[in-house]
C-alpha cells in the first residue's frame, strides 16, 4: 500500500455476528415504540375527554401513559445508538486523523458499555429488594415496570460490543450503521 493510498474494507469482512439480528431487532423495537406511542396519545385524549365532559378521573390512564412514556424513552435509546443518532460531543473526534479518531471511538464505546454496566448492576441491586412491590394504582409488578430499562441497558450493551467490534475489525461506525433496514 503506498503513501495516502485508503485501504478498502469489505462491509462484509467487518460485520460481526449477530448484526442482522440487531437490525431485526432495530425493526421490532421501532413498531413497539410507535404502539407504546399510540396508547399513550390516546390515553391523554381518553383523560382530557374524561375530566372535561364527563367529569370523571382516570388515575389509572395517567400511570399507563406515564409508563408508556418512559417505556417509549428507554426503548429507542438502544435503536438510537445502533443508528449513531444518540447525543454525542465530537467535535475534537472528528479533528483527528483517523488512527487516532478510532481510538478515541473505542474508548467512547468502553466507556458506554461500563455505563451500562453499573446500570445493570444497580438494577440488580434494585430489583433484588423491590421486585415484589406493584405500582400504586394499576399493581403492576416492579419489575415489569422497570423493565424496557433493563432491556435498554442490555440492548445498549450488545450495540456498544457490536460497534466496538466493527471499530476494531477496521471499519467505521457508518459501516456499523449500515445493518438497519
Amino acid at each position: 500500500m503506498s503513501v495516502g493510498e485508503e485501504r478498502f474494507v469489505s462491509p462484509h469482512a467487518i460485520d460481526p455476528p449477530g448484526a442482522r439480528a440487531l437490525g431485526a431487532l432495530a425493526t421490532v423495537l421501532r413498531i413497539v415504540a410507535t404502539c407504546l406511542l399510540a396508547l399513550m396519545t390516546c390515553l391523554i385524549i381518553a383523560q382530557v375527554v374524561g375530566r372535561n365532559l364527563l367529569n370523571s378521573g382516570m388515575p389509572w390512564a395517567d400511570e399507563l401513559a406515564r409508563f408508556c412514556g418512559v417505556a417509549l424513552v428507554f426503548l429507542c435509546a438502544p435503536l438510537l445508538a445502533l443508528r449513531g443518532q444518540h447525543v454525542a460531543v465530537d467535535m475534537i473526534p472528528s479533528m483527528l486523523p483517523p488512527t487516532p479518531r478510532r481510538i478515541v471511538a473505542i474508548l467512547v464505546e468502553a466507556m458506554v458499555l461500563t455505563l451500562s454496566g453499573f446500570f445493570l448492576w444497580g438494577f440488580y441491586a434494585f430489583l433484588g429488594r423491590a421486585w415484589k412491590f406493584a405500582t400504586p394504582t394499576l399493581g403492576i409488578p416492579n419489575w415489569i415496570y422497570y423493565a424496557p430499562s433493563v432491556i435498554c441497558f442490555l440492548l445498549l450493551a450488545a450495540i456498544t460490543l457490536y460497534r466496538m467490534l466493527v471499530l476494531v475489525r477496521g471499519g467505521t461506525l457508518n459501516q456499523a450503521e449500515a445493518v438497519l433496514p
